[in-house]
Parts: C-alpha cells; sequence; structure tokens
C-alpha cells in the first residue's frame, strides 16, 4: 500500500475527470490525501468521498483591469505568480511533513505546471494532459476578441508581458526540472512538451468508464450529430457548423453540442453563425454521465474538430456507447480513433469534413459496424482499471527508487 499525495487545481473537463477515475479506484487500495487551492472546481467530478484527507488552500487571483488599463493586467498577473510561489512551498512543506511515497501532481489553472513541485522533497510524477508553454496551443481569434495587428504590435513591446511570461517560463522550467517522473496522455502531448523543455514523459493512457458509457438497451438513432466539450474558440464547433452547411439542406442533419462549460461570446458567435447558415443547433450544459452516454448512444455520428486536441476523451466515449466518430486528423485524436475500423479521421477542411460526414449518413449499415467495432475496441484497449494498473506501476517505480536513494544503492 502507499502513501500518496494527489495535487491539483482543475476546472470541470476531462483532466479532472480523469483525476476522479483514478483517484476513486487508486483509494481502494492506497491511502490518498489531496492539496488543491480554492479555484479549483471540487464539485465537479467531487474526490471528497474518496480521499482520507482534502486541504484546499485559499487563493483569490487579482482583479483584472478594465480597457483603457488593460496592459497593467500581465503586472497583476506576474504579481499572482509570486502569490502561488509563496502558497506552492506552504503546500511542499505540508506533502514533505505527511510521510508519503509519491505526490501525484495535475496541473494549475495559472501555472499548468504547479509551483509546489520545485519543493517537495518525495518523489512526484505530474501528468502532463495536455502540452506545458505559452506557445504550446495555438491562438484561435474571434471578432469579438480585441485587438488586431496594433494590439499585437503593442504586446511585442509590452514590458509587462515580457516580464510575465519570463517569470511564467522560469517557474515552469524549475518544476520540470525537479519532476521525478513525466506522463503524458498521447504522444502528441508528449512531443509538444518535449519541444518546449526537452525533456520526454513516459505514455500513461486514460480510460473510459465502459459501464457508465454503454450503448443504449434499446438502439434508436435520432436525426442529429453531437459534438462534446468546452464552449471555446479551440473546441472547433464553429468548423463543425461550417460543414454541416456544405450539406444540402435535404440531408442536412441537426446538430446537438454538450458543453460541461461555456463562454458566453462564443456561444453567441457560434449559435449566430449556426443561423445564418441554417444549420439547426441545440446547445446542452450541465449534463451527468447518464444524459451523456444517451447523447452518445441517440446521435447518429459524434463529430469531432478541436484545434490540436492533446488527447480527446470525447471519441472514446463516444465509441465506448457504439457510436461512430469523424474526427480530424491532428492531435491526439489520432490515437484514439482508429481510420477505417472505429471511424474517420479527416483533414481540417470543410469541404472535406462535409463529405465525411454526408458520406458515412448514406451508410447507416457502415455506421453500425463502426459502432461495434469502437465498443469492442474501447472495452479492450481503454478500461481504466487498464490504466490504473500502469499507472500504479509508474507510481511504485518513483517509490522503489526513492528506496534506492535512501539504502544508498544510488549516488
Amino acid at each position: 500500500m502507499m502513501r500518496i499525495a494527489l495535487y491539483h487545481n482543475l476546472p470541470s473537463g476531462g483532466a479532472k475527470r480523469s483525476v476522479f477515475e483514478w483517484t476513486r479506484r487508486l483509494a481502494r487500495s492506497h491511502t490518498v490525501d489531496v492539496y488543491s487551492l480554492s479555484t479549483a472546481d471540487h464539485e465537479y467530478c467531487d474526490l471528497r468521498p474518496f480521499v482520507s484527507q482534502h486541504r484546499v488552500y485559499d487563493f483569490e487571483p487579482r482583479r483584472l483591469f478594465r480597457s483603457p488599463f488593460g496592459r497593467l493586467n500581465q503586472a497583476s498577473r506576474w504579481l499572482d505568480l509570486a502569490t502561488l510561489d509563496r502558497l506552492g512551498h506552504e503546500i511542499a512543506m505540508a506533502i514533505n511533513r505527511g510521510g508519503y511515497d509519491v505526490l501525484f501532481a495535475h496541473p494549475c489553472q495559472f501555472t499548468s505546471i504547479p509551483a509546489c513541485l520545485q519543493f517537495v522533497t518525495v518523489p512526484c510524477v505530474y501528468y502532463l494532459h495536455e502540452p506545458i508553454g505559452q506557445d504550446a496551443r495555438q491562438t484561435v481569434r474571434r471578432p469579438y476578441m480585441p485587438g488586431g495587428a496594433w494590439r499585437e504590435a503593442l504586446d511585442r513591446c509590452d514590458p509587462f508581458i515580457h516580464l510575465y511570461r519570463a517569470r511564467l517560463r522560469s517557474i515552469q522550467q524549475q518544476n520540470v526540472s525537479a519532476t521525478t517522473k513525466l506522463l503524458a496522455n498521447s504522444d502528441f502531448t508528449n512531443a509538444r512538451n518535449a519541444a518546449v523543455f526537452g525533456r520526454q514523459a513516459e505514455l500513461c493512457q486514460i480510460g473510459v468508464d465502459t459501464h457508465d458509457f454503454r450503448p443504449l438497451e434499446t438502439r434508436l438513432r435520432k436525426d442529429f450529430v453531437l459534438s462534446v466539450g468546452e464552449m471555446s474558440p479551440r473546441k472547433g464547433f464553429d468548423f463543425v457548423v461550417d460543414s454541416l452547411a456544405k450539406i444540402p439542406a435535404g440531408e442536412r442533419p441537426f446538430l446537438k453540442l454538450a458543453c460541461n462549460s461555456v463562454q458566453s461570446d462564443e456561444l453567441n458567435y457560434i449559435t449566430q453563425r449556426a443561423l445564418a447558415q441554417s444549420v439547426g443547433l441545440e446547445v446542452l450544459t450541465g449534463l451527468g454521465s447518464e444524459q451523456l452516454r444517451m447523447l452518445y448512444s441517440q446521435a447518429r455520428l459524434c463529430v469531432y474538430a478541436p484545434r490540436e486536441e492533446p488527447f480527446g476523451l470525447v471519441p472514446l466515449e463516444a465509441m465506448a456507447c457504439g457510436t461512430a466518430v469523424i474526427g480530424v486528423r491532428e492531435g491526439g485524436v489520432q490515437e484514439s480513433v482508429v481510420h477505417g475500423r472505429t471511424g474517420l479521421l479527416v483533414d481540417r477542411d470543410v469541404e472535406t469534413f462535409a463529405a465525411a460526414i454526408r458520406s458515412m449518413l448514406a451508410n447507416p449499415e457502415l455506421v453500425e459496424e463502426y459502432g461495434r467495432n469502437g465498443r469492442e475496441y474501447v472495452v479492450e484497449n481503454w478500461s481504466w482499471e487498464r490504466s490504473v494498473a500502469a499507472l500504479t506501476r509508474h507510481l511504485e517505480e518513483c517509490r522503489y527508487k526513492r528506496s534506492e536513494v535512501n539504502h544508498g544503492v544510488v549516488n
């Protein structure tokens, strides 16, 4: 049995769901204590029923300035980094006193890799749910976003931006260097992180709860396609809408979006874009696993087009429910969808994506075959039991390394 300290500062979403699934299974055989910040979403996928201690440290980001003083916001964020550094030290000291065998760490909303890692003396495993670094993810511009070429020019010479980014990069580099072992959810995430920090991670796949996500007993497909994820520019819902608009009106399916969180400006943008192109749209929020399962199972297809998604849990959940997936051929999506077996991988081109949707909808037998294949594929390769077994080996390896050091085996 291990004593495991677990750190996270996560919002709702796929990363928190993964932490939830790991925690409730690890807690059956090991002692797990959670260390977190008040800015995390503790109600979503609540860890408290499974852990021995759940310690939350108060943190309140400084209020941001409105225009015309917005340039001062980077200075506020820079000061927040100093506060997070002090909190990280406090958390690390508590973990060091706790007699833990290993720290299992997850992202911080503000620094990606948490500041406490540079101060802990116990072996630490950090899980890369997505690449770290200022340039790890591309920025998606929207008409409602302020600025343009003139703003980018100002940003390049803004000393506050340079101060903030330099400090953030320093914190990230120090914590990456201090971490005993890095784990990644995909080869894509690992490659992006290695390109920035020069350090390789080991692949440790996440899983899918194949009981929560399984086909309905009575299968009744409805005339809609489904996409799932936060309502934000990087999720590519605009691309999905534009692709559906290329399908003749008489064949065009309704689009349902299931969103765990919503940015209001993006919601208005997507809604207006769908309305302008006569694409039927419904946005659903606050759904539980059973409601998601029903949507996955009833959808004719799951369509998934995020920009450089680090992994993409959505295709696996859809496949677990027996639903074929059409995804963009980029990022970690390429590592979950098996092209020509569980769905299709298509280049980011609206005409090509639309043609793939249209072709699949015209061939329901193939869609059902892909759905059956997808269910079998997930059950065989993506169970949480398989994921936890691999994770436990990594945690034990770190624990063993400390034991070697303590007994003088390793210099």
